[in-house]
């Protein structure tokens, strides 16, 4: 494996509520290698963002903060750095591809504008230098008569054609890190194709790394090499893909993995894991999903189950692997 480009280590971030601060991340931990495609999965609400807009440092102020860990990005930790020597990271040495491309590109600029911002104020490009390379990063992501088009605005363009444009601007100054947070989310099964194949494409030409976020387990089944399984704030599981799919580990996991749709199955109720997610915060003590588990032990509610290693660089957070633990490195950091 390639040497590390990022190790998040226990990170913790804390909203404001009505009864002081709830973590919506408690305790994750996430490594990504050079040139690796790193999947985040979990249903909504289950820390997969938060966690991504704690690495880029854009929470909001003034209801949210990371109150414990570490972002470890090419050896230095990105907590410890000016809100200016962040600046010079974010876009340049890290980008993200937001989940939703109609809310994250400004309305009232054109998309030539919005692409040249990147390469002015991180490349030191001309106004016409930044126009060339606007319309090359067009031209990589495969949108047409890219010279017509950045004089047009978002609302001009489909669905698909935004989301290239989000690709392009993310990519403009060569970032070693992707993180792309659902970018197939609300696209026709078409244009996700072609943009998973266009990210594949890239990755490959670019030689950087991504951190691919999202609940579709075939979209991380087509890209990922390691997936991280979250569930309630936590990292649940760890595993390389085709281990993941073979022989799921957490109970969590399993019962995504049930639900997936298979063929024979139209007209057919689809499997779902019964109850709800818990409230963040609700839950002090003991497992996070032992309410829904079937098969919850009686310590699964009485004792919080840190990361098990069960070797081959699976990690999982269930009692029923405490004995099955991989000899002398049986828990993690946060155990």
């Amino acid at each position: 494996m390639d040497k590390t480009l990022l190790e998040i280590q226990d990170l913790q971030t804390q909203f404001r509520g009505d009864k002081g601060l709830i973590p919506a991340v408690d305790g994750v931990d996430i490594t990504v290698h050079e040139g690796e495609t790193v999947g985040i999965v979990g249903e909504s609400g289950c820390g997969k963002s938060v966690t991504s807009l704690s690495v880029m440092r854009l929470l909001p102020k003034t209801n949210a903060q990371i109150t414990r860990g570490s972002i470890f990005f090419k050896g230095k930790d990105l907590l410890q750095l000016s809100e200016e020597e962040m600046r010079s990271v974010r876009g340049k040495e890290i980008a993200m591809i937001f989940q939703e491309p109609m809310t994250a590109l400004n309305p009232v600029k054109t998309i030539g504008k919005q692409l040249m911002e990147m390469p002015v104020l991180h490349l030191g490009y001309s106004m016409g230098e930044a126009r060339e390379h606007a319309v090359k990063m067009l031209e990589k992501v495969h949108i047409p008569r890219a010279d017509k088009l950045i004089h047009e605005y978002p609302h001009q363009l489909s669905g698909g054609m935004r989301q290239r444009v989000m690709i392009a601007m993310a990519l403009s100054c060569s970032p070693d890190l992707l993180i792309a947070d659902e970018p197939t989310t609300a696209l026709d099964v078409t244009v996700q194709a072609q943009i998973l194949d266009l990210m594949n494409e890239l990755q490959q030409r670019e030689h950087s790394s991504i951190v691919l976020i999202t609940h579709d387990l075939g979209v991380v089944a087509e890209m990922c090499q390691t997936v991280y399984v979250m569930y309630a704030g936590q990292v649940v599981e760890r595993a390389a893909i085709d281990d993941l799919i073979r022989a799921p580990a957490h109970p969590y996991t399993q019962g995504l993995m049930r639900s997936l749709p298979k063929d024979g199955d139209c007209g057919s109720r689809l499997n779902c894991i019964p109850g709800n997610v818990p409230l963040p915060g609700s839950v002090t003590t003991g497992c996070r999903f032992a309410e829904r588990c079937s098969r919850a032990i009686w310590r699964c509610t009485k004792d919080t189950p840190p990361l098990l290693n069960l070797g081959g660089g699976r990690m999982c957070r269930c009692w029923l692997y405490d004995g099955k633990a991989a000899a002398g490195e049986g828990r993690d950091a946060n155990g």
